[in-house]
Parts: structure tokens; sequence; C-alpha cells
């Protein structure tokens, strides 16, 4: 995509996403506007909690990065990006989490188990 607008248009396309959505948890322009230009876009903050030095967006920067796509980033990372102008979209941690799980369980659902979402779950079978 070439706008920000029209990455989370493609996010907002998913269907973890489309459903959490549905209670205000999904992606969401952190950093940026929707006319902003995205160049190149890094899936760097979909960690789980953990987050590099905050030093990693200047770097990046300097590396031709212009997005970043993660599942939560602290305030501290924000100012970072902010004073590096990179945009940044956070998907959603349960949403992205559903997504590479469902990948997975589509697989096993293949072999005949059947599969009970629980703990936040959002089940979405592409099988």
């Amino acid at each position: 995509p070439e706008r920000i607008g029209e990455l989370m248009d493609l996010l907002k396309e998913i269907p973890e996403y489309k459903e959490a959505m549905k209670i205000g948890a999904g992606p969401k322009i952190f950093v940026g506007a929707p006319e902003n230009r995205c160049g190149k876009i890094a899936l760097t903050e979909i960690t789980g909690g953990a987050e590099g030095s905050p030093k990693l967006f200047e770097k990046m920067a300097t590396a031709g990065i212009g997005t970043v796509v993660g599942m939560h980033v602290s305030e501290e990372h924000k100012k970072e990006a902010e004073n590096a102008n990179i945009n940044i979209v956070i998907a959603g941690h349960i949403s992205s989490d559903s997504l590479g799980v469902n990948l997975f369980l589509d697989e096993i659902e293949k072999q005949g188990i059947e599969i009970i979402p629980c703990s936040g779950l959002i089940r979405i079978s592409r099988s």
C-alpha cells in the first residue's frame, strides 16, 4: 500500500481484525495519519510484550523503514517513532495472536481434531 489509510483498509479485511473491530480492538493508527506515505513496512512489534531499544526507530528510519506494524507499543517507543518520522499501526495483540494460531489450528483441524476456542482466541477457520 502507498498510504497508511490503504494499509489500514487491508488490515481491516483480515477476518481476525474484522472481529476485533466489533469490540473496539481493531487496527489503529498510533503514530501518523491516514494520508501519510507508508514507505517500507516492518512487522517488528509482534513480540508478545517485549520491546527492543527505543533507539531502534532512528536506525529503522536510516534503513528506509517508514511504517511499523505491531501488536502494542509503549509511550516511550511512540515518542522515538515520532522523532524518527516513522508511522506506527497497532494491529492488536489478541487478534494478531489469533491470526497466527488459527493458521496452525487449521492444519490440526484437517486431521479431524475438534478445535474449541478459549482464552480470548478469535477462531476463524480457513479450512
